[in-house]
């Protein structure tokens, strides 16, 4: 997937607005790099389209512990969006990453996620199936 494709597939899941996906999609990344392993930030990033990678590039190895409603202000300071419109697209681009990447590489970075996280990515890594709404 190239950074064109990866940026549509965002703008086309439910709640994000095609203007707001390319600034959800570097915020949550960002974020979401802060949360994992440098490591893992590294590993994720390898698979992501050029354009998309220096989002996850780590600043240090060790994640930042923080929960799921901060990771939601995160996104909406950083893409100056709303709150809701901040949750739309944390899931979009996460739903995005689980097709773009590898089923390993996306069970790897879910893993070091906190339970909370589990309404975002599913409450297993290796179960990649769609989930229902509202779980």
């Amino acid at each position: 997937m190239n950074h064109a494709e990866f940026i549509q597939a965002v703008a086309s899941r439910p709640g994000v607005l095609p203007s707001q996906a390319e600034p959800v999609t570097r915020a949550t990344l960002e974020a979401l790099a802060e949360r994992i392993s440098g490591g893992q930030a590294r590993d994720l990033a390898s698979q992501l389209p050029e354009e998309l990678r220096v989002y996850v590039s780590a600043p240090d190895d060790d994640p930042v512990p923080f929960g799921l409603a901060e990771f939601f202000e995160r996104i909406q300071a950083r893409a100056a969006v709303d709150l809701q419109a901040a949750t739309d697209g944390a899931r979009a681009v996460l739903d995005t990453l689980r097709a773009a990447v590898s089923e390993k590489e996306y069970g790897d970075f879910v893993s070091q996620l906190p339970k909370e996280f589990w309404q975002l990515t599913g409450p297993a890594a290796t179960r990649l199936e769609p989930r229902r709404i509202g779980t």
